[in-house]
């Protein structure tokens, strides 16, 4: 039952992402990388290393994705700060990784929280791509 409920989740979060504006699909890696960072810090309390590695390893997946994403040319001194702190994000998991910190796994989230909020806060009308 577990493998099908997987399964399920699956099919409806690439069935969303199909359908998804551009705006809403960074919404949505943005929130899969908070969930994967929470599941990871669990996996560090419980000493679960093999589960650890697997979510940052998923958590670096998705910023990647975030990364290859950003619009240089478009996006200006904003692209490349972003782009910066994405690869800061991935050394960080990266250790975070290799010596089990919390406290490395957290600094992200927060890093992840603040770009999340600001991405929440772009008004409606300013959330289609133009044309």
């Amino acid at each position: 039952m577990r493998g099908s409920m997987k399964a399920y989740k699956t099919v409806a979060v690439h069935s969303q992402i199909d359908v998804a504006s551009p705006y809403k699909v960074v919404q949505m890696l943005l929130a899969g990388a908070l969930e994967r960072l929470a599941k990871a810090r669990l996996a560090i309390e419980q000493q679960n290393i093999s589960q650890r590695g697997e979510l940052i390893g998923k958590t670096i997946d998705i910023i990647q994705q975030l990364q290859a994403s950003l619009d240089m040319e478009a996006g200006g001194e904003i692209s490349a700060n972003l782009e910066n702190l994405y690869d800061f994000m991935v050394r960080e998991l990266m250790l975070a990784n290799t010596e089990g910190s919390s406290e490395r796994l957290e600094g992200v989230s927060g890093l992840l929280r603040n770009i999340k909020e600001g991405w929440d806060a772009i008004p409606l009308e300013q959330q289609a791509v133009p044309a």
